[in-house]
């Protein structure tokens, strides 16, 4: 099967999403949170473990697709030589239980369709006894229990659940599958119109609440903006790197992971983004989501959490998925128990900016950044697993010294402008020790550029951060060095990539390929505004959003030779710079603090 992860929409309530696919099959969909296991799980492997398909029986000429407006409501439109149906598929904004709506409009002729639904449970691997309970077909096996409620007849065929019906001109024909624990009674129906008039006048509120600045790239911001409201978890206000796992970063390779969980690195950007759009509700959200996740003792702070804030995220392999275009399939991240000591600076980065912006002002706030600060002075001289999660030995990794010293540049910056209270003369002498450290140890004057470790001769596009947090101008000669080396080593096909990666080089403890960091070359464009070189920043920011698909969604990474998305998808770290960049360009915000 020829599938691409640029032919998925996405579609979600705020606490879990689906993908659907350009074939108006859905073929993942975790229920309830986004961490849960999938009922639907054939992106990872075939139709048989777990997908509903919802198309033409017959052959189809044409297919389009779009959101209907600034929304999470997914048109599908088929024609076939009988005439044209349109499938609107949406999930509503979490009620007593998770919702799919799928609506089926004819548009003009009669158009015979067919519904397969395979429900498999627990990532494919239950296969659920199915029922008539009423006018509902229920599914249940363990804890969970799933309804199917439509005016069409249905029928079970090979394990799964089929149906055949014709749509002409006018019909509109609702499908609703819902999600409740199996012990509790069945969810009340869902009225599909008045839950799609609901949808599309929440998410309108929602983007209301915002600011996009007209531009040319404005449609694309709001489409990032919805995305990354989209991987929010409303209860508790977490924000999950990505709504899938072990998308690959490279195809037939080894490089899955689960992204389906909070990082403190992508949240901070993540609100961060979403807070300069005047989206001041998430930033305070995300601010009592961290006090809740890191409550206890600072210095066993993770780098990632659940999305209530759990910490034992155990990871294993689901065996019996082939993959995505190859094994293995990673439930649950080892990364889990990594000390990545540049999360300090962009929670440090975070709260001071939040500050800035009027919220995250209590004093149980301060108090945890002076307890991340004393972490910061006791082990900033550790080596670290870094932004990359390295599964290698640890090093001293310049991009984690530079975060290092964000952290004592905002806490200095918070007592000199916010009037907090805190060792500010110490924390002064750290952030001059620090900096000292690395222009010492992290700059290689013989190559003139930063290098990814102390004593390496190795590149990492995190050094693009340089300029972007502050640390030197944009005009110094030690960056315009780092980014011509950068140029020269990572620049491939016009894109960046994260880091040198040969087989004789074992930084990683994986074997060398993967695709180009879309984040990476997006901080690239940054710097070429901050250096003038802003027509080639625009040509690079051109370059970039050419890749989003039809609906405006990025995954993580781009194979520039196969022409293809990678990664996981969709991915908060690629629509964050997109944001930011694009206000950049358009003369706002540019990063530097």
């Amino acid at each position: 099967m020829d599938r691409r992860i640029e032919d998925y929409g996405l579609i979600g309530d705020t606490q879990t999403a689906a993908l659907v696919g350009r074939d108006g099959s859905i073929d993942w969909l975790c229920l309830p949170r986004f961490d849960s296991a999938a009922i639907f799980a054939a992106l990872l492997g075939t139709e048989d473990h777990g997908r509903w398909r919802l198309a033409p029986a017959g052959e189809v000429t044409r297919t389009e697709r779009r959101y209907q407006g600034d929304d999470l409501v997914l048109e599908t439109t088929f024609h076939t030589a009988d005439g044209t149906v349109r499938i609107i598929d949406f999930m509503p904004v979490r009620g007593q239980s998770p919702d799919i709506v799928r609506i089926v409009e004819g548009v003009h002729g009669a158009v015979p369709m067919r519904m397969d639904m395979t429900l498999r449970f627990e990532y494919g691997s239950v296969l659920p006894w199915v029922r008539q309970d009423g006018n509902a077909l229920v599914a249940i096996a363990g804890p969970t229990a799933v309804w199917l409620r439509t005016p069409v007849q249905t029928r079970g065929e090979n394990f799964s659940t089929v149906a055949d019906f014709t749509v002409e001109e006018g019909d509109r024909i609702p499908f609703v599958l819902t999600w409740r624990e199996s012990h509790k009674s069945p969810p009340k129906p869902v009225d599909p119109e008045r839950a799609l008039r609901d949808t599309t006048a929440w998410w309108a509120k929602w983007l209301s609440r915002g600011t996009v600045p007209d531009s040319p790239w404005a449609p694309l911001i709001r489409r990032s903006l919805i995305t990354l409201k989209a991987l929010t978890y409303a209860p508790t206000g977490g924000i999950v790197a990505a709504p899938t796992t072990s998308l690959p970063e490279q195809p037939g390779g080894v490089r899955n992971w689960d992204y389906r969980f909070c990082w403190l690195r992508d949240a901070t950007m993540t609100l961060q983004a979403l807070m300069y759009a005047g989206f001041a509700q998430e930033a305070e959200d995300w601010h009592h989501w961290l006090l809740r996740a890191i409550a206890g003792d600072p210095a066993k702070i993770q780098i990632m959490y659940g999305v209530a804030g759990e910490r034992r995220l155990s990871e294993y392999v689901a065996d019996w998925l082939p993959g995505f275009d190859g094994h293995p399939v990673r439930i649950g991240n080892a990364a889990v128990d990594q000390f990545q000591l540049d999360v300090y600076g962009e929670v440090m980065d975070a709260l001071y900016q939040a500050r800035l912006m009027g919220s995250g002002t209590g004093e149980s706030t301060w108090a945890l950044q002076r307890a991340l600060m004393g972490i910061v002075a006791q082990r900033w001289q550790e080596p670290d697993e870094g932004i990359w999660e390295v599964r290698g030995d640890p090093q001293h990794f310049t991009h984690s010294k530079l975060m290092a010293w964000v952290a004592a540049d905002r806490a200095v910056k918070s007592v000199e402008k916010f009037g907090v209270e805190g060792p500010v003369d110490d924390w002064r002498a750290l952030r001059e020790e620090i900096r000292e450290d690395i222009l010492q140890k992290g700059w290689d004057s013989d190559r003139s550029t930063f290098t990814q470790y102390y004593g390496s001769e190795e590149l990492d596009a995190a050094l693009l951060m340089i300029p972007l947090v502050g640390f030197l101008p944009a005009d110094d000669d030690r960056v315009r060095g780092t980014v011509a080396a950068i140029e020269k080593g990572l620049l491939i096909d016009g894109f960046v990539r994260r880091y040198t990666q040969r087989h004789d080089i074992d930084t990683d403890g994986l074997p060398p390929g993967e695709g180009a960091f879309l984040a990476c070359t997006f901080w690239l464009a940054d710097n070429y505004v901050l250096m003038g070189r802003t027509d080639e920043a625009r040509q690079i920011f051109d370059r970039l959003t050419e890749l989003c698909n039809d609906l405006g969604l990025l995954s993580e990474e781009y194979d520039p030779v196969g022409h293809r998305m990678l990664g996981n998808f969709p991915q908060a770290f690629s629509h964050v710079p997109l944001i930011n960049t694009a206000r950049t360009l358009a003369g706002g915000h540019t990063h530097q603090r």
